[in-house]
């Protein structure tokens, strides 16, 4: 794994604190205006979410469809039902569409509660986010792009090689490969990816939640997550699988784990950095277990809690004045 620890850079010694979303804990997920105020607070890594519109442009979007949790039409009304898929309009159209505000009244407003709405923003491509990580001089901030694609639902994105390409080149693009981890948790686009750019860290996600399970332990077969591999072949267990899959970091959901299977998937080479961390006990905790970093809504109360410890603390950049 000592690839993989150049690769990463500064993360593979120093914790890494990812802002999820952006921070939806704190600002309307995945848009510049998350992605800037996590920038401010100093996080070490943007953690993202990625689609692809019908002329190609790679846009940030935690959903393959238009949510009507978050999204509101040129209007400024919340759409009522789950509206149409990135990959069937144009950059240009999606344009006409709000992201700005928590639809009132939802289950995600009552969650996030305290996120500050900011009317206008929009589903920003992911060269705009680039370009303002650029603007701020934000040279030593990281990229955790995650592919929106599933195995389940084929039809609503491009297939998993032209999607990962596409990735690949936006990356490159910018110059960005030593910055940028991508992850998900179609593993296919992982086994692409690492076929394609191995000079790009890949990130194996993982949950074994209930009807989230990608998982699918003691079940005939293996899960079509993962690519072909079976964790049933490796005893259950998914820190093996993703090593044996090629992986160098791992990141589970965070109720999957213990402080045991923590050393023994780092024993194996692997980073842990579970997701999605939002309580001050559990993030204690798991900074008790010496994890890698966490992926978490709330970047600043994480931070805070590392400043506590007197941990290295990643750099801030506030906009230029």
């Amino acid at each position: 794994m000592i690839l993989a620890a150049a690769l990463l850079g500064g993360c593979a010694t120093q914790f890494d604190l990812q802002a999820h979303r952006g921070g939806r804990g704190l600002m309307p997920e995945n848009t510049l205006a998350a992605f800037a105020k996590a920038m401010e607070i100093g996080v070490t890594t943007l953690e993202l979410d990625v689609g692809i519109t019908q002329d190609g442009v790679m846009v940030i979007s935690h959903d393959r469809y238009l949510n009507p949790d978050v999204i509101r039409d040129a209007e400024g009304r919340h759409l009522t039902e789950r509206g149409a898929t990135l990959m069937s309009m144009p950059f240009a159209e999606l344009q006409r569409f709000d992201a700005g505000r928590i639809k009132p009244g939802s289950n995600y407003a009552k969650t996030f509660a305290q996120q500050q709405a900011v009317d206008g923003e929009r589903i920003p491509a992911l060269s705009a986010l680039f370009e303002l990580a650029k603007l701020r001089n934000a040279s030593d901030v990281r990229f955790n792009i995650e592919t929106k694609i599933s195995p389940n639902a084929a039809g609503e994105t491009l297939p998993p090689e032209p999607f990962v390409r596409a990735l690949i080149a936006e990356i490159r693009n910018a110059g960005l490969t030593a910055r940028a981890t991508i992850q998900s948790f179609d593993w296919r686009t992982l086994q692409i990816a690492q076929k394609e750019a191995p000079e790009i860290v890949t990130v194996y996600l993982s949950s074994q939640q209930g009807a989230g399970d990608t998982v699918q332990a003691g079940k005939p077969g293996a899960s079509p997550w993962l690519a072909g591999f079976d964790v049933d072949d490796y005893a259950g267990s998914v820190a093996r699988t993703v090593a044996a899959a090629g992986g160098s970091v791992w990141s589970p959901h965070y109720k999957d784990i213990t402080q045991a299977l923590v050393r023994d998937a780092q024993s194996l080479g692997l980073q842990v950095v579970p997701w999605t961390v939002n309580d001050e006990a559990d993030l204690t905790r798991l900074l008790d277990w010496k994890v890698d970093g966490l992926i978490t809504d709330y970047p600043d109360l994480l931070r805070a809690l590392m400043k506590a410890r007197g941990m290295v603390l990643p750099a801030q950049f506030p906009p230029k004045l």
